[in-house]
């Protein structure tokens, strides 16, 4: 009974990732704090992948996870920092990077066919982004708008061409595995960028350690072993159904934590852009897109 509620406890998991970046920013600048993430994450990993007795990746196999971890960890969570950092509201964020199936449908239209209702669904992502922007959005500080949305945009683009690559080279790799090795390579991403751009300056206190805790524990930890469970008993592409929902249910959080509000243009635009990424990701028959669109390498990747 309670299987059936795992994908959605997952998205929201997901959701708090915004979140907890916006908790975490005014104590550690973004390659600081995700450093300090990633850090922690090969440590728990680490001992997870002795316990559990995963197989670390070799060969070639070890050099795609590589690319993965700096396209997906380094530019999507890196982009993602940098964007909330430089004041973009987090639910905003989520719905820029969360285009990420619309990005893909796009970059394979040369591939794969569409289905009639995911074009409907481009032509409505389109339309929900222009109501969001067109819109009143809470910002916290608007001097580096142009920045944001360059560094959201990095991050859309880590997401998009990172999940399509792990796709292609990566689907066999052991999760666990395969998670110690992109964890590895997104803390090489960002600990030149935390010497030569930022303070270094962290400040420990309550709220700093709890989000962290919180990101490592509750979004890398809990997420991965959702997903795992998901994965064995056959769940995972039940994820894809509810993908749609991180950028509303992000906004909602993000209103109750730290009262980002938007006006009604920018409602109905999360509304529709919703709709879009699920007319876009749903599949027409047996799948998104004719040959290939599972999102269980997608979801391991980029908790």
């Amino acid at each position: 009974m309670m299987a059936r509620f795992i994908p959605f406890i997952f998205v929201l998991l997901w959701s708090t990732g915004f979140i907890g970046a916006r908790f975490g920013l005014p104590y550690a600048e973004p390659a600081t704090f995700l450093l300090i993430r990633m850090l922690a994450n090969i440590a728990i990993f680490a001992v997870l992948t002795l316990v559990l007795k995963s197989q670390l990746p070799k060969g070639a196999a070890f050099y795609h996870c590589l690319v993965t971890g700096m396209l997906i960890h380094g530019f999507y969570l890196g982009g993602t920092y940098y964007a909330i950092y430089l004041g973009m509201p987090a639910g905003l964020c989520a719905l820029l990077v969360g285009l990420q199936p619309i990005v893909t449908a796009v970059l394979l239209l040369g591939q794969e066919r569409l289905a009639w209702s995911q074009w409907l669904g481009l032509l409505l992502g389109m339309l929900g982004i222009a109501l969001v922007l067109q819109g009143n959005m809470s910002w916290q500080d608007e001097t580096h708008q142009a920045a944001a949305f360059g560094f959201a945009g990095l991050a859309l683009l880590g997401i998009t061409l990172g999940t399509l690559y792990q796709k292609r080279f990566c689907s066999q790799v052991d999760l666990v595995g395969g998670s110690v090795v992109q964890y590895m390579m997104a803390a090489a991403v960002f600990m030149p960028v935390m010497l030569t751009a930022e303070t270094m300056t962290v400040t420990w206190n309550l709220t700093f350690t709890l989000t962290l805790a919180w990101l490592v524990l509750g979004v890398s930890v809990t997420a991965i072993w959702l997903l795992l469970y998901m994965v064995r008993h056959g769940e995972a592409s039940k994820v894809a159904s509810t993908f749609y929902l991180v950028p509303p249910v992000t906004a909602l959080e993000a209103w109750l934590a730290f009262n980002e509000t938007f006006d009604a243009f920018s409602a109905i635009g999360f509304a529709i852009a919703a709709v879009a990424v699920f007319l876009v990701m749903r599949k027409p028959g047996q799948s998104v897109f004719r040959k290939k669109a599972q999102v269980d390498s997608q979801a391991s990747s980029t908790i």
